[in-house]
């Protein structure tokens, strides 16, 4: 019987290390640069705003806001970011600028995330009330709207927690908004609008990942599993 080493081309002798692993795959390492981008995308108009408009009309301090985010979303689609998310963010600010040059106060112009922050809360909330939270509602979408996510208890908690993860950042967000917009501070109010802006949809966002993750290996996964076996 030939040698079973030499039958597959390898040599007599103590066995050697495999080769070095390789270096380290494009792309990994990228999720916290994007998200940090993303905070200077958002962070940008706004402390530009903030900064001139004590020293400016207000009419220029939101055409400087308009103009930053035009740049920025240049510069992101020259870096092939997305139109989608570089179009969002100047209409964003240009809404936010058209609210504060209606009203005539520079505060106004983050009235929209205030009050979007609070309408979050009160979906998000008005959905546990009802035994409905709002994110295993959009994973059942996303999976055809055909999976018993609520007669799966774990999966079911898992969804409360996310959503109320969310509900309490988005209400936390409110909050400090409000009390800057109060205090009538368009620093504070750039401030608090940068504090719980990313970082904030970014917690919010490992909740709703964990929930979804859960809900797909017990929903999804593990019933393939178990078709495969009883097949």
């Amino acid at each position: 019987m030939p040698d079973r080493h030499l039958a597959h081309g390898s040599t007599d002798g103590p066995l050697r290390p495999g080769p070095p692993a390789g270096p380290k795959q494009p792309g990994s390492g990228t999720k916290g640069k994007g998200t940090l981008s993303a905070m200077v995308y958002a962070a940008a108009p706004v402390v530009v705003f903030a900064a001139v408009v004590g020293f400016v009309a207000l009419p220029i301090a939101i055409g400087i806001s308009i103009a930053v985010a035009l740049a920025l979303a240049v510069f992101q689609m020259m870096r092939g970011e997305g139109l989608m998310n570089a179009i969002g963010g100047v209409i964003g600010v240009a809404i936010a600028g058209g609210i504060a040059a209606w009203t005539g106060s520079a505060n106004d112009f983050f009235l929209i995330g205030i009050w979007a922050a609070l309408a979050g809360a009160v979906v998000t909330l008005a959905s546990l009330i009802v035994r409905r939270p709002l994110t295993g509602v959009i994973w059942n979408a996303v999976h055809g709207n055909d999976r018993p996510w609520r007669e799966d208890r774990p999966t079911l908690l898992a969804h409360d927690l996310a959503t109320a993860a969310v509900t309490l950042l988005l209400a936390g967000r409110f909050i400090a908004q409000q009390w800057a917009y109060l205090s009538d501070s368009t620093g504070l109010l750039a401030f608090a609008d940068i504090a719980t802006g990313t970082p904030v949809t970014a917690v919010a966002g490992v909740a709703v990942f964990w929930a979804f993750r859960r809900s797909t290996k017990r929903l999804i996964n593990n019933a393939g599993t178990r078709t495969a076996t009883q097949a």
